[in-house]
């Protein structure tokens, strides 16, 4: 079998389609060619370039790339052009204009495609569907629900005070863990460090609480619940790949749901013992006040089932997502101290030495975030996800496609592309700085989606890691560790190091406010 597919010269034959393209040695166009006959005849699904399914296992199995598929993007994007079908049978867009075109024609309820191993487990352990696993208009009326006091800018800002608190006790953090380095200023495993951060920042938030997460000893349960994110995403594409018959042979299945049984069990203790608090509270006739877990137990429009489902998944998404970002701004910075200083120079002179920058404050330093918006370009959090176009026929990139259609979005390798953004591999957040006429196309870098089913949690993330990335400049420098050797990128759904991460951390001197 191995013979029969190594020997099969079609996985290293470009395809005649894809040489047509080429506009230099590694080089392919944006624009596919189009056949004179066939000039003025909308093009079809049928005529795209197409991976076949054994390509693709092929790739996973023997190549290594089932935990880089997000480098088989620019491999494929290379072979088939920047639209194609891919080995699941869907098209992938790799180009941030046929990504805008797909999103500009998008449903009034966005589907964000097959959630369907993630609707099982809930189903399988009775519980309701939260923003990530509903859809249509059940999804739009719960979204309604939970945008209220969070999606809104203003909304994130009364939540200010709170992160300020988080990040205080994080600065802190960073001098307890480099007195134990030998050399007094590394923190090793910075991964992990900044799970606790984003841990206690968005459960003080959904929880109305503090975990505890940045103290000397880390509560019990705490890092086993950060082990059960990493243990369902490390399994999620296995399991979706793989037969239900399989599940009973290969471990992959039970892997995944040990995984969310643990992120389940840590929520639902959490939103239980907020719920016994409120009810002390009821039963002594005295007021109960809170923010946003408060506001959905309140909510008529949602069971306690829904509220489980819901909380869970944003849980998840908050903790992941600016962990993961924040680990690999860090890493730029400390690459690029050039760019580090302008940052510096910008929070520095921002707001006086003698104190604290405000919530508003910090959303308005333009180089900071531009320093996000570039690290999210060149590292997405979530390298592909997609959407089904259901409700009319679209035409994309000069193809005409019937409604259901999947695609597939590659945002890393649209990260990637040379025609929007020059030096691709050069972390440059001035790029986003330009006039409007010159900026990349902002399709290029959505980490927190677009139009509807944009992330109800992105104007709380995005006040997370600049008031993180803020106060941090303020008190340190960030250098690379020699010790840790080159960083490289692994995908296990969502994109994360190959490695533990360690940094110096080197003192500003004093003066400034944390």
């Amino acid at each position: 079998m191995v013979w029969w597919l190594m020997k099969g010269s079609w996985l290293l034959r470009p395809l005649a389609w894809a040489r047509s393209c080429s506009g230099g040695a590694g080089r392919v166009s944006t624009v596919p060619a189009s056949p004179p006959n066939l000039r003025f005849k909308p093009r079809t699904v049928e005529d795209l370039p197409r991976v076949s399914l054994w390509e693709l296992l092929y790739r996973l199995t023997f190549q290594g790339f089932h935990s880089h598929m997000h480098e088989l993007q620019i491999l494929e994007k290379g072979r088939y052009g920047p639209i194609y079908r891919n080995g699941m049978n869907a098209v992938s867009v790799s180009t941030a204009k046929l990504l805008e075109e797909v999103l500009r024609n998008d449903d009034k309820f966005p589907n964000r495609g097959d959630m369907s191993i993630w609707k099982e487990y809930r189903d399988l352990r009775g519980y309701g569907y939260g923003p990530f696993t509903e859809k249509d208009e059940r999804w739009y009326n719960l979204r309604a629900v939970l945008n209220k006091r969070m999606l809104r800018p203003k909304d994130a800002l009364q939540y200010g005070d709170t992160i300020g608190e988080v990040v205080t006790d994080f600065i802190r953090r960073i001098y307890f863990l480099r007195q134990r380095s030998p050399t007094g200023d590394v923190v090793t495993d910075l991964n992990n460090e900044l799970y606790h951060f984003s841990l206690e920042a968005i459960a003080s938030i959904l929880f109305e609480t503090r975990l505890g997460c940045l103290e000397e000893e880390i509560p019990t349960g705490t890092q086993d619940f950060i082990n059960a994110i990493s243990q369902m995403f490390s399994n999620n594409f296995q399991v979706f790949l793989m037969p239900k018959w399989s599940r009973g042979v290969l471990p992959y299945w039970r892997r995944y749901v040990a995984g969310w049984d643990g992120i389940f069990s840590f929520a639902t203790r959490l939103i239980d013992r907020k719920m016994e608090f409120i009810q002390q509270h009821l039963d002594n006739n005295q007021n109960v006040e809170g923010e946003y877990l408060t506001y959905l137990l309140s909510n008529t429009q949602m069971s306690i089932k829904d509220v489980y489902g819901s909380v869970s998944e944003l849980l998840l998404a908050g903790v992941d997502t600016t962990s993961n970002t924040l680990t690999w701004t860090l890493h730029l910075l400390s690459k690029y101290p050039q760019c580090q200083e302008i940052l510096f120079k910008e929070v520095s002179t921002s707001v006086p030495a003698d104190r604290a920058p405000s919530a508003e404050e910090v959303t308005r330093m333009p180089y900071l975030r531009a320093v996000v918006k570039e690290s999210l370009r060149m590292f997405p959090v979530i390298p592909m996800n997609g959407r089904i176009l259901a409700d009319k026929d679209v035409m994309i990139g000069g193809y005409q496609f019937s409604k259901n259609t999947a695609f597939n979005f590659s945002h890393y390798a649209i990260g990637r592309d040379e025609d929007t953004f020059p030096e691709p591999a050069t972390f440059m957040p001035e790029r986003w700085l330009q006039d409007s006429h010159n900026r990349p196309n902002a399709f290029g870098a959505i980490a927190f989606g677009f139009g509807v089913r944009g992330c109800v949690g992105r104007r709380i993330a995005e006040l997370e890691m600049y008031s993180f990335l803020c106060h941090l400049m303020r008190h340190f420098e960030i250098k690379p560790d020699p010790k840790m050797g080159e960083l490289k990128s692994v995908c296990r759904t969502v994109l994360i190091p190959d490695k533990p991460v360690s940094l110096r951390f080197l003192d500003r001197g004093s003066g400034h406010a944390a």
